[in-house]
């Protein structure tokens, strides 16, 4: 028995589709518009219920975890808690300053201690995990590598803050980070300046990041914000990186003239 801790995004349904393939489920269910509530083996729980979520998965006989989707930072005033809730409440609003991720780590290290094991969020879907290669017709030119570089030294320093791991890149200045509000809200500060495709977009996992959560995840609707924001490219680290609807992505940047590169 696997629990599937789930949040918001498509990553979630994706992953369920293989698991419903290979293994026994149960999913804990942290959306805010409870999106799995049709599935006879989902539990709609609130992020300050561990008690529950904890009762639920020992009951089950699950020992083994896997988080997908984002979990955003809750409303700490209204949100309903159990005892082991307000016993490990404070860690969570301490840790939340730090960013979303840094709050699924410390559910994680709170699972560790009642001894259930997290596993990697991409353990039954390796295949969304690209590896190194140029996946489009389209490849980085000398203006545009020197962009790449600018942004992955931007990232290497910026890398002591949580909630970092992408960041924008033109002409080698740095357009905008990305913050607690995620790539979409980056993307959105970024104007589109010529006709031509012109800019990076580069997605590395963060320092000190667990990577068996929260690795870089864009698709199709990543690749449309570029095209509307007149980027050129993204790039994502080898096998560090979640890429959905890659068929569909490398259609549409080919047909838009923009690159997608794995390092």
């Amino acid at each position: 028995m696997i629990g599937l801790i789930f949040g918001e995004t498509e990553l979630p349904k994706y992953i369920l589709k293989k698991v419903k393939k290979k293994c026994k489920y149960l999913i804990i269910d942290l959306t805010k518009k409870k999106l799995f509530k049709k599935d006879k083996n989902s539990h709609s729980v609130s992020i300050g219920q561990f008690g529950k979520i904890i009762s639920i998965l020992k009951s089950n006989n699950c020992k083994k975890v896997l988080f997908a989707g984002r979990v955003a930072k809750p409303n700490f005033k209204s949100i309903k808690l159990d005892l082991k809730g307000i016993y490990y409440m404070p860690k969570i609003i301490k840790s939340s300053k730090l960013g979303d991720a840094a709050i699924l780590k410390q559910i994680i290290n709170i699972l560790k201690k009642e001894k259930i094991q997290t596993l990697s969020s991409n353990k039954f879907t390796p295949e969304i995990s690209l590896p190194k290669g140029n996946y489009t017709s389209i490849k980085p030119n000398t203006f545009d590598k020197k962009d790449i570089r600018c942004g992955e030294k931007a990232l290497e320093k910026s890398g002591n803050f949580s909630f970092v791991q992408g960041a924008i890149c033109r002409d080698n200045k740095i357009l905008a980070f990305e913050g607690s509000g995620g790539t979409e809200k980056m993307i959105k500060k970024v104007k589109k300046i010529t006709k031509y495709p012109n800019g990076i977009l580069i997605k590395f996992p963060k320092k000190r990041q667990d990577l068996r959560v929260d690795l870089p995840t864009i698709g199709l609707e990543t690749i449309k914000q570029c095209k509307t924001a007149g980027l050129k490219g993204i790039v994502l680290k080898h096998k560090l990186n979640i890429f959905l609807n890659k068929r569909q992505s490398v259609k549409y940047a080919n047909r838009n003239k923009m690159f997608i590169l794995i390092k």
